[in-house]
């Protein structure tokens, strides 16, 4: 089955994040050439639900800190073996973020 992608910018960002669906996720996940894991999924639902309660995007700080519960101490490497191209290129993007314009690309 084909997902039809919604508006995006011209980096690829949604640009509504009410937009945003697993079916969304898992097609935004395929042009970043990621295959979703569990820990893909814990990630991205939990920067979902930090933004539905905050309407702001989960710093990575919070996700790492979120992601040791399950890896440990080793969860900023762990962030970014999912993410190899950083939180703001891939994690953020596959989770239907609009692009964060202050912060860099990492």
């Amino acid at each position: 089955m084909v997902t039809e992608l919604p508006e995006r910018d011209a980096e690829g960002y949604l640009i509504e994040p009410g937009d945003w669906s697993e079916d969304i996720a898992r097609a935004l996940a395929q042009e970043e050439n990621i295959e979703l894991s569990d820990d893909h999924w814990d990630t991205l639902r939990f920067m979902r639900d930090y933004f539905d309660e905050h309407q702001v995007i989960a710093d990575a700080r919070f996700v790492i800190k979120h992601l040791a519960e399950r890896v440990g101490k080793d969860a900023q490497k762990k962030l970014f073996e999912l993410y190899p191209y950083g939180y703001v290129k891939q994690a953020c993007k596959i989770a239907g973020m609009r692009r964060p314009r202050a912060w860099s690309t990492g």
